[in-house]
């Protein structure tokens, strides 16, 4: 087993996702048929709720608000070890 750090700016976004994800129609309707269910996945493992978290094939869905997207996006590709030193 191993262990995962988060740091501050990744605890932000996750609210954030979370908050969210009221906002997309996709979510809501898959987190209500997941509590009509009474499961954690559904449609052969596609969705899945891990604590407050909705997953997608096995990664964090970020609903449908463009703002948030790119915030993910710029915390991700702005990164020392995954940018590109601005070449």
């Amino acid at each position: 087993m191993y262990e995962v750090v988060v740091e501050r700016p990744e605890v932000e976004i996750v609210e954030k996702i979370k908050k969210a994800r009221s906002k997309d129609e996709d979510v809501v309707r898959v987190v209500e048929e997941m509590k009509k269910a009474e499961v954690k996945e559904l449609r052969g493992n596609e969705w899945k709720i891990e604590g407050d978290i909705v997953l997608k094939k096995g990664k964090v869905y970020v609903p449908k608000d463009e703002e948030l997207r790119m915030e993910v996006i710029q915390l991700h590709h702005d990164v020392p070890a995954a940018g590109h030193g601005g070449r």
